[in-house]
């Protein structure tokens, strides 16, 4: 519905007679004594008597009225002054309650001599009584008449003052009264008028009031043109506000720059930049020359439809042209490249405007920093950075925390120190940000007992910690296996009254889950939900993992159907370890099926997964189903990755047949791979192993002129080759070479030495070799194993007893294979009671015996006629799933046989 301007009833004295009782008392002084009254007043305000003494006569004092004061306003009109000094003064001192009309009077007087502030003080107390504006112009208008007054700026100074009260609506009312008594405005009081309407968002009462002006014969200025094309442009009527420009220019109206950048302004907002672009084009026709408004809001305009070549093109040929381009317009550019990915475009753009020096406000100069980050450019960041200063632009908390975690992201935790101790040079306060992003980066790249130590920082400097905080040292000790201490601190932040999140519980989780101690993770699991806390994927998959690795597929599969039954969607990370966990349990047929179904879902899998099933089919030797396997990967779009080809080459390697490891070989080529580490250590293992240690070292030599470097693994496994061929010299010689390039050994380098020191019999050598492994923290329970088979073998079975004590001692706990060698060494000798007896100790620290350690020890009750033990202990190995080697039966029959 169109809008109306709604207008006031004219009152009759803006036409003719005044339609009040009485606006001038002079009509009502008929009487002598009313006249000798108002003479006395005037004597009294223009003589030497104090006034205060004069009028506390009783006789003036009671018989003083408003309209006597009207009357001495008009007789002391030549001195406004001193007819102002006596209307404040019965103000004041009389409490006067002075008419509109004295109000009036007074007003023009004072316009008529310059006095505007005493006049404008007037009016902004005559309006706070809140009368009606027709009455107010009424007194206006008479009092302008009977007093015949020169200029009319007396009604320009009141229409202002309605505008300057937020009484928009009034003021239109008194210029609408003023155009019915041909009495015009000054033009800046209609523009303050309009511009206080476009305020109120009035846009068709300004184009009306507008159209009243020039036809009453206004002759509006560029400012009074600019407010009706905004107004038109507000109510997106584009096509009238071309219309409107264009019939000014036709009647010759001072237009300037500002109009049409009003106009330009409306396109813009409204989506039509290259419309406004076009009126930008037109000025120079005109006579006029865009200025650093016009460039601004085109950019800006061009910023909004996301057209941001077009607006570097513009603000290029501002600085061309030597304009200062705002604060808004660089910022609202260099944001929008940066919001659409374009970082480099909106830094080249920072600094070439820079050099000018124009920059973007501090917040998007922040935001700009923070996605050089992002990206790596950590050098531009720091660019900009360093510019900061001379663009008189000072870098906040929120700078400084951007560079500080950025870089503690990446692991480059001395610069990230550097900005923050920056950052307290620059009279900054540490922030809690801050310090969880140097304490977090420590914990994952750095040293945890530094950021212990800044965790400590915070606490005497007043930051409290929060669970951001906590759960980053938590994190790190469960990833160091440091559990009493993560739960330590787990206990204190619950203390603190600090609630952990969903990420302190799977961080816990994920500790124990590493340390095989399933029945505690669990536990803490079920505390999550009755915390009313929600897992997230993550979660699930840290235990989904734990329990694979625990060999329960069955409780990892019921933590799957939980997980979809809460909308949680499964990952790789998810089915990764579900795959690997069946082919390690000798499932890998189902892994396969499961690969399948998974398939049939469109689920994606990727290469871990795959590589996962790969490596399940090469370790139970059917490399023919891998290789199917890999077919089927790739037909489903999942290319062959390095660790996939690495794996079908480390099973083609294991079989007799080398054609098939040589299509592998080729096939990666093909690809454009090439071996790594990996793969070589792969290749020389097997050529090693199998006594072939010509071509292994053909093998190293071609990794190293690959520039593939060899580890400890790829070491050992030609040390190890070595060592089994008797070659101890030349295997001595390659672990110089290995200390040389500063590869330090592992437990199982030494322990190809110790295997063939102790086959040999040279066990002083062995035994003072394993003590230099334990001063390295290098021995382990293999080691110790290798050390008690070589007593074994040379009948010293008391040294091997000492050696099992030693074991435990030092902190290592022996394992099945540990005690099954010693179980041999006592059956062999005879003594099934002390075999019986180590084998209870073993179980009864929690150690599942093997099939080789059942087999061993029935077969040594057997044969020194332990049947009944013997029996009991086929009953439990078949209980759990395992086939005795011996027929029990048949050796039964057989010791009968020879008794007999």
């Amino acid at each position: 519905m169109k809008l109306r301007v709604v207008r006031a009833a004219l009152p009759a004295a803006a036409t003719t007679t005044p339609f009040l009782h009485r606006l001038f008392s002079a009509s009502k002084l008929d009487d002598e004594n009313d006249g000798h009254f108002v003479s006395l007043l005037c004597d009294i305000v223009r003589g030497k008597q104090s006034w205060k003494v004069a009028l506390s006569d009783a006789s003036i004092s009671s018989a003083l009225r408003p309209h006597h004061v009207e009357q001495v306003l008009i007789n002391t009109l030549d001195d406004s002054k001193l007819a102002l000094r006596f209307f404040n003064f019965l103000g004041l001192h009389k409490n006067m309650n002075h008419s509109t009309a004295s109000f009036a009077i007074l007003v023009h007087a004072l316009v008529q001599c310059r006095l505007f502030w005493p006049a404008n003080s007037l009016l902004h107390t005559l309006l706070l009584r809140g009368s009606p504006p027709n009455y107010v112009f009424s007194h206006f208008l008479h009092s302008y008449k009977h007093c015949k007054f020169a200029s009319t700026l007396g009604f320009d100074l009141l229409v202002q003052s309605y505008v300057l009260s937020s009484r928009v609506s009034d003021a239109v009312v008194v210029v609408q009264l003023m155009f019915a008594n041909a009495l015009l405005p000054e033009v800046r009081t209609l523009s303050s008028l309009l511009n206080g309407l476009l305020r109120v968002r009035k846009f068709i009462t300004v184009c009306e009031l507008f159209d009243q002006s020039v036809n009453a014969g206004v002759r509006p200025d560029p400012y009074t043109c600019s407010a009706v094309v905004r107004s038109l442009c507000e109510l997106k009527d584009f096509c009238r506000a071309k219309e409107k420009i264009l019939w000014m220019e036709s009647n010759r109206f001072a237009l300037s720059v500002v109009t049409y950048n009003v106009l330009i302004h409306g396109l813009c907002k409204g989506d039509r930049v290259w419309e406004a672009v076009e009126v930008k084009r037109s000025l120079r026709v005109k006579g006029l020359e865009g200025d650093v408004v016009t460039y601004c809001t085109l950019v800006l305009g061009f910023c909004r439809v996301q057209q941001f070549e077009a607006g570097i093109q513009l603000m290029d040929d501002m600085v061309e042209l030597g304009l200062a381009p705002s604060e808004a317009a660089v910022s609202g550019l260099v944001d929008g490249l940066r919001k659409q990915g374009k970082i480099d475009d909106a830094y080249e753009l920072v600094v070439k405007v820079g050099r000018s020096g124009f920059v973007p406000n501090l917040f998007v100069y922040n935001a700009l920093i923070n996605s050089l980050c992002k990206g790596g450019d950590f050098d531009k960041a720091e660019l900009l950075y360093n510019n900061m200063s001379l663009m008189n632009l000072h870098p906040n908390g929120i700078t400084y925390s951007i560079l500080i975690d950025s870089f503690c992201r990446r692991g480059r935790l001395d610069v990230a120190r550097s900005y923050f101790d920056r950052m307290i040079e620059d009279g900054i306060r540490e922030t809690l940000y801050a310090y969880n992003s140097l304490i977090n980066g420590q914990c994952k790249f750095g040293d945890l007992s530094v950021a212990e130590s800044l965790f400590t920082e915070m606490i005497n400097k007043g930051v409290e910690p929060t669970a951001t905080t906590f759960t980053s040292l938590i994190s790190a000790y469960c990833k160091n296996l440091q559990l009493l201490k993560a739960f330590e601190l787990y206990n204190e932040m619950i203390e603190k009254g600090v609630t952990p999140n969903i990420y302190t519980f799977t961080a816990l989780i994920s500790g124990l889950c590493s340390t095989n101690n399933m029945a505690e993770a669990s536990k803490l699991f079920d505390d999550l939900l009755e915390r009313k806390i929600k897992p997230t994927e993550v979660t699930y998959n840290v235990l989904i993992e734990g329990y694979c690795r625990d060999n329960n597929i069955d409780k990892a599969f019921e933590l799957l159907e939980d997980m979809l039954q809460k909308g949680l969607v499964p990952d790789t990370y998810t089915y990764r370890p579900l795959i690997s966990g069946l082919c390690s349990n000798g499932r890998v047929s189902e892994a396969g099926d499961f690969i399948d179904a998974l398939h049939k879902q469109k689920v994606k899998l990727n290469e871990m997964c795959y590589s996962a099933l790969l490596h399940g089919y090469c370790q139970e030797g059917r490399l023919v189903e891998a290789l199917s396997a890999s077919c089927e990967m790739i037909q489903r779009g999942i290319n062959m990755d390095l660790v996939c080809h690495a794996v079908l080459i480390d099973g083609a390697l294991k079989q007799p047949d080398r054609k098939t490891f040589f299509d592998v070989l080729k096939n990666m080529h093909d690809q454009g791979l090439r071996p790594d580490n990996v793969i070589y250590t792969s290749m020389i293992d097997a050529y090693s192993k199998e006594g072939s240690l010509k071509k292994a070292f053909e093998c190293w030599d071609l990794m190293v002129t690959e520039e593939c470097f060899p580890n400890v693994v790829t070491y050992t496994a030609l040390m190890n080759g070595l060592c089994k061929a008797g070659e101890i010299d030349r295997a001595g010689l390659l672990f110089k070479k290995m200390q040389a390039a500063n590869v330090p050994p592992n437990s199982i380098t030494y322990g190809c030495f110790l295997d063939n020191l102790t086959k040999e019999g040279y066990m002083k050598e062995a035994t003072g070799l394993h003590h230099a492994m334990l001063k390295g923290l290098l021995a382990n329970t293999v080691t110790y194993n290798i050390i008690i088979r070589g007593f074994c073998r040379l009948g010293r079975f008391h040294e091997a007893t000492e050696v099992l004590s030693e074991m435990t001692e030092n902190g290592i706990f022996p394992d099945c294979v540990t005690y099954s060698t010693l179980i041999y060494e006592y059956c062999r000798s005879g003594n099934v009671g002390a075999a019986v007896k180590l084998w209870d100790t073993m179980l009864k620290k929690g150690l599942k015996p093997d099939l080789v350690a059942y087999n061993l020890l029935i077969y040594g009750c057997c044969v020194n006629g332990e049947l009944d033990k013997a029996f009991e202990l086929r009953d439990d190995m078949l209980r759990r799933g395992m086939t005795p080697r011996q027929n029990l039966r048949e050796l039964q029959k057989g010791e009968d046989k020879s008794t007999s």
